[in-house]
């Protein structure tokens, strides 16, 4: 429990991270790519404005240099420009600032950006414009390639530095997380040594106290308090027996011996087995019981968690209930499911049903049992590396599944 604990803490740790760190990246990539498309636009739509003719800077000695236009384009800008006609012939070509672009490829990229039917997009590296008149179709491209790559690199960067830092931040929240959770650790070691001795100590006292009821009966003859004495050292018993067995389960050192055995003819032994009790408590039993059912696992403590689930659904199914057990294969696992309906059953009392004394509804309240029986179920599927669920089903209809490994 206690290193599943640890590992939840450190995947909670790092997918809040993971989620900040790429809230920022993608932000300041983001931001990054609208200004260098933003710059780009700018520059094309100066260039489309002067059809593609450079500003000519006269020099006058003496003098500052006057300003042909009045916005400017950088230097290095490399660009070409198309203008077709309305019958899409092109009638204009100017690549006399790009040395990579001939004649034919421009007017070929210029006939796709208008067939694009956008007015400004991205071709490759080159970021166009497309804007028409009631005589001409002028296309004008810029040469991106720059200052997309630059953005590129930038993404590749610091994405490179994220992955680092998050590796850095998993490796220190695994040295970390042990200290968070060894003084928790300690505590529930604590706690199941307690109970676990405690069970022991009173097993003594208990037997003391039936040994000395047997013995008043013998001598004074049978009497209610003497039997009352006698039914609540045997619930004292059970109570003490099952709080023992659940605290050993649940601790991680301790290993059951795995062999392989059929699950098919435990399940169907002790169907048969509960068929009398369900019949004389006025219950129908179902059961759908898939042939050649062989999992890997403790024999002994798989044949308690079906006679729990069974119980179970024997003590809290309604009255004229029909009570269902489907055993099948599912995937990579055995699937063991008991369904029954249940009065006042939710959803959020599905989910506690596994809790220890957890007692869900009225009907669980009057029962006799001291809400144990699901917690060790539990342990034992999770002992097992299996998993087990309790879902609700047509609003009244309660169904536990148990899923084992082969």
């Amino acid at each position: 429990m206690i290193r599943r604990l640890r590992w939840k803490f450190i995947l909670i740790a790092m997918l809040s991270l993971f989620m900040v760190l790429a809230i920022i990246m993608i932000t300041i990539n983001a931001l990054s790519y609208k200004a260098v498309v933003d710059k780009a636009d700018e520059t094309i739509d100066i260039i489309m404005e002067k059809q593609g003719q450079l500003p000519v800077l006269p020099q006058f000695p003496g003098f500052p240099q006057h300003r042909v236009w009045d916005r400017e384009i950088p230097i290095e800008s490399r660009f070409f420009l198309v203008m077709f006609s309305k019958s899409m012939e092109p009638v204009a070509v100017t690549i006399g600032n790009i040395t990579v672009m001939d004649a034919e490829n421009a007017v070929n990229m210029a006939e796709r950006a208008v067939l694009t039917g956008k007015e400004r997009d991205f071709l490759g590296d080159y970021r166009f414009l497309v804007k028409a008149d009631d005589n001409f179709t002028s296309v004008v491209f810029l040469d991106c390639s720059s200052a997309l790559s630059t953005n590129r690199n930038f993404v590749f960067i610091s994405s490179t530095i994220s992955v680092v830092g998050l590796l850095a931040v998993f490796l220190l929240l695994l040295f970390l997380s042990k200290l968070v959770t060894d003084p928790v650790s300690e505590s529930v070691e604590k706690q199941k040594r307690f109970i676990t001795d405690a069970g022991h100590e009173l097993k003594t006292p208990l037997t003391v106290i039936d040994a000395d009821a047997e013995l008043i009966t013998m001598e004074s003859g049978e009497s209610e308090w003497v039997a009352d004495i006698k039914l609540q050292t045997k619930r004292l018993t059970a109570l003490t027996n099952d709080l023992v067995y659940l605290s050993r389960m649940e601790e991680e050192s301790y290993k059951l011996p795995f062999v392989e055995f059929p699950l098919t003819d435990i399940v169907s032994e002790l169907s048969q087995s509960f068929g009398s009790i369900f019949k004389t408590n006025g219950k129908k039993f179902v059961t759908r019981i898939e042939n050649l059912v062989t999992i890997k696992g403790d024999e002994r403590s798989i044949t308690q968690l079906v006679s729990i689930l069974l119980d179970n659904s024997v003590k809290y199914s309604c009255d004229g209930d029909t009570v269902e057990l489907e055993l099948k294969k599912q995937g990579r696992y055995a699937s063991l499911s008991v369904t029954n309906r249940a009065e006042g059953i939710t959803k959020d009392k599905a989910e506690r049903l596994f809790d220890r004394f957890y007692r869900g509804d009225k009907s669980r309240e009057e029962k006799t049992g001291y809400g144990l029986g699901l917690s060790i179920a539990r342990a034992i599927v999770q002992s097992h590396k299996g998993k087990i669920t309790a879902s609700v089903k047509d609003g009244e209809r309660l169904e536990i599944t148990a899923f084992l490994p082969f």
